[in-house]
């Protein structure tokens, strides 16, 4: 059935969290294992995401003692969007929820809601910054 609902996959929704994580964490390099026991994640599927955020050049990645990933540019120019793409591609549009519509009328039994829908998360995750979301994690307490 081709994508024509919004759909947020784990990929795709792990590649926004670790953004966020990353963001939330200025300066500081994170391993993907260390993504992968703060997302609850799997490290296996959470490298995969983050090559293709680095494909993207959303992170940089350094390897090694010390290594780890860092966002590419300041968590206020990175949107939700762009992160979703770097993962899923271009949002779908809206249309039929089947994959081959059947309905012979001019009118969906859903009236439109499909793309209202998909144009509403849409015009959210591109107007969502990094920046705006990095208290998702809550404040990090300092060593005392």
């Amino acid at each position: 059935m081709p994508p024509v609902t919004l759909r947020i996959s784990e990929a795709a929704s792990l590649a926004m969290h670790a953004m966020v994580l990353l963001a939330a964490r200025p300066g500081e390099r994170l391993s993907t294992a260390r993504m992968a026991e703060v997302l609850g994640a799997s490290e296996a599927h959470l490298a995969k995401v983050m090559q293709q955020l680095g494909r993207a050049r959303l992170v940089r990645s350094a390897r090694g003692r010390g290594g780890g990933f860092v966002l590419a540019r300041g968590p206020e120019s990175i949107s939700l969007l762009e992160v979703y793409r770097a993962v899923e591609g271009p949002l779908p549009a809206g249309g039929c929820l089947l994959a081959r519509r059947i309905c012979s009328g001019r009118r969906c039994i859903l009236g439109g809601l499909v793309g209202r829908v998909n144009r509403q998360v849409g015009e959210y995750l591109a107007r969502t910054r990094l920046s705006d979301l990095v208290d998702v994690f809550g404040r990090r307490r300092r060593a005392t």
